[in-house]
């Protein structure tokens, strides 16, 4: 599971509010995720991805101290673009994508970790993968993106060969390898939690379909 231990997420701090350096520097690495499905589909979520980390990265580097935290970024947004926000800003339109790509992530692993499977098939993540996708991004995606992405699901990897993927390639047990997803997601689902309030809170979550 070095895929996901190696650059975990910081603990959330009492006052809620996310480093944006360190949380890019984690979404960063978390790119060769999409590479164990081996689809073209999934290929593209990563290079949206990498582009909506740019786009943050892009604002944080224009003012590192001004924008330390990821709220720093939708408060300075919101005064600057006035009635355009939060479509004009780039960090939070980039910042909206990419919370999703990983809710995706979250729920996808949650699922497997709890256990959720198709009795007749339990060597599949079909039932995983496709919850995930229901959960994070369907709602956001036209028919044909729907069609595209549904088409993807059911070239899932087998469930050993997505855990050895996550393991870059080695064969480590199943339990072993599930301690280290909880372990991971245990800091990865409260940030995505505290974002996600966070664009509740403000309203600046668009629900526009591509």
């Amino acid at each position: 599971m070095a895929l996901l231990v190696e650059h975990l997420l910081k603990p959330v701090p009492e006052d809620k509010q996310i480093e944006t350096r360190p949380f890019l520097d984690a979404a960063t690495h978390l790119l060769p995720f999409f590479d164990c499905f081996g689809s073209f589909v999934f290929n593209q979520v990563k290079t949206d991805i990498s582009g909506n980390i740019q786009r943050i990265r892009d604002v944080y580097h224009k003012n590192p101290s001004r924008y330390r935290t990821l709220q720093n970024i939708l408060e300075i947004e919101k005064e600057q673009y006035g009635p355009e926000w939060p479509r004009a800003g780039p960090g939070t339109h980039g910042l909206m994508w990419l919370k999703r790509a990983l809710r995706f992530i979250q729920v996808l692993l949650q699922s497997i970790c709890d256990g959720e499977r198709d009795e007749s098939r339990p060597d599949l993540i079909l039932v995983n993968v496709t919850k995930a996708y229901e959960v994070a991004l369907k709602k956001y995606h036209g028919w044909l993106l729907q069609i595209a992405f549904q088409t993807a699901l059911y070239g899932a990897p087998y469930k050993h060969d997505f855990l050895k993927a996550l393991s870059k390639g080695q064969d480590v047990p199943e339990d072993q390898c599930l301690e280290k997803v909880r372990l991971f997601l245990v800091n990865f689902t409260a940030t995505i939690d505290i974002i996600d309030e966070m664009y509740t809170r403000m309203n600046a979550d668009l629900d526009y379909k591509v």
